[in-house]
């Protein structure tokens, strides 16, 4: 009886017995993947703030399976891998979410240009500046507009990205740096904000704002976009400063000189420029620009002869200009003759004896080739001195001709005192170290060359330090 009065019980209840039992059904199979899939939360919570980024987005991406009602953890698990540095995973998660905030956009954009699909990130800006007006996403579409070399979309982008962030010195600088080919006229008080904020691009301004200033009354257009052009390249900025050689062409294109600098910028950019540098010559052989600047097209392809050949044509056209002697003088050192090197180097001090460069590089050249150190090296070098006290190049130089001459006390107290006063200048560590060589103070020298290899961010005195310490210490 009691077993048929609980059927009858159910059969009458059904209506709202069997949700129960679906209830607890569903209950017993959800609440284990609800608890797993939290606690994937909270153990990438804590992944993340210990910095464990890729455990991290693992963990947010589990638990993004687990809960699909939570769109917002692909976003997390996309900002993880992205600040671990697997930018494939960060853009495949990032694009799982349903929706992203400034951050995610982010590091969306960002990861597209490490897997350098600039398309992608294009878009991927362009997309997140609908929803959020973001410095941010202005700095990223600069960047790739800046790619792109398309100036007129860059300097836009960079407008509206100080306009969110006012004190960015960087931007300020870039968009200074655009304003010179575009808006000469407007350059300049960008590029003085930026050095206000970082007075480690002053040297740069200085030398666009001398450039700009010196275009600012120069009538020919042509002119003024080669002399914007030229000070581009001292700044090594040779996109840009084939955008201005370039304009200075279309301006006027009997303008030798330019398309000279034209071709010169295409080469320091790693492209061809001898088309450019042919229509030069074409249209003004006697130039010594042109010449000089075809002779270091030559240089780079190693043709010495015709490199020589340039320079001659320059110095006979421009007879007073010591550089140009200096130059023969490299190109005979290249070819291997000595004499007729050092009687151009030579000739060049004569041509400016009140400067200090000259004197510095005939001492370089006796100094670096052991061609008479006591008769005319030590005095160059002694004499780029008195003229220039504080150039670190210049002491230098006096230091490694002592070495040179065997005048070992005399060649590392000056060095010593080189490193004091310029701690950072490494080709006197580098002429130190020898010098201690010389006199057999093996530990000194290696203490110098490790020093050397260490802080060289270069690159350049690391490796002579590194070929110092192969040879000296295998």
């Amino acid at each position: 009886m009691a077993h048929a009065r609980i059927i009858a019980f159910v059969m009458y209840n059904k209506k709202w017995i069997y949700p129960l039992v679906v209830m607890a059904l569903l209950a017993a199979v959800l609440l284990p993947i609800l608890l797993t899939g939290y606690s994937a939360i909270d153990r990438a919570e804590i992944e993340f703030a210990a910095q464990n980024y890729l455990s991290a987005a693992q963990q947010y991406q589990y638990a993004a399976l687990l809960l699909p009602w939570r769109g917002d953890l692909w976003e997390k698990a996309g900002i993880s891998a992205y600040a671990g540095g697997n930018y494939s995973d960060a853009v495949n998660f990032l694009n799982h979410a349903p929706e992203l905030t400034e951050q995610g956009w982010i590091a969306t954009g960002h990861s597209y240009i490490r897997i350098n699909d600039l398309t992608s990130a294009l878009r991927v800006y362009q997309q997140g500046l609908q929803f959020h007006d973001s410095a941010y996403l202005y700095a990223g579409l600069a960047y790739i507009y800046r790619e792109q070399k398309d100036w007129l979309a860059e300097r836009d982008a960079l407008k509206n990205q100080l306009r969110l962030d006012p004190g960015n010195a960087n931007a300020h600088y870039r968009l200074g740096l655009l304003l010179t080919i575009l808006d000469p006229e407007q350059a300049l008080s960008e590029l003085m904000i930026a050095s206000s904020l970082n007075p480690e691009v002053d040297s740069a301004v200085q030398t666009l704002r001398a450039a700009l200033n010196l275009s600012a009354i120069e009538p020919d257009p042509s002119q003024q976009m080669l002399t914007i052009g030229r000070a581009l390249g001292l700044v090594q900025e040779w996109d840009l400063s084939i955008a201005a050689f370039e304009k200075a062409t279309q301006f006027n294109a009997e303008n030798a000189e330019a398309w000279a600098w034209f071709g010169e910028a295409k080469q320091q950019s790693g492209q061809d420029g001898s088309v450019e540098l042919d229509r030069a010559l074409s249209l003004d052989h006697t130039s010594a620009i042109v010449r000089a600047l075809r002779a270091l097209h030559w240089n780079r392809q190693e043709k010495y002869d015709q490199m020589l050949a340039e320079y001659l044509i320059a110095a006979r056209n421009d007879p007073t200009n010591p550089a140009w002697q200096a130059s023969i003088g490299d190109a005979h050192f290249k070819l291997g003759d000595l004499a007729a090197a050092l009687t151009a180097y030579q000739r060049a001090t004569e041509l400016a004896p009140n400067e200090s460069t000259y004197w510095r590089l005939l001492a370089v050249f006796c100094a670096e080739n052991g061609v008479q150190v006591e008769a005319v090296g030590l005095p160059a070098a002694q004499q780029a001195v008195r003229l220039a006290p504080d150039d670190p190049f210049a002491l230098d130089v006096l230091g490694w001709s002592y070495l040179s001459s065997g005048r070992y006390a005399s060649a590392e107290q000056t060095l010593a005192d080189v490193i004091v006063r310029f701690p950072d200048h490494y080709p006197a560590h580098i002429h130190l170290a020898m010098t201690h060589l010389a006199q057999g103070n093996r530990g000194a020298a290696y203490n110098i060359l490790t020093y050397v290899r260490d802080a060289d961010q270069s690159g350049i005195y690391r490796l002579a330090a590194e070929q110092l310490l192969e040879q000296y210490f295998p």
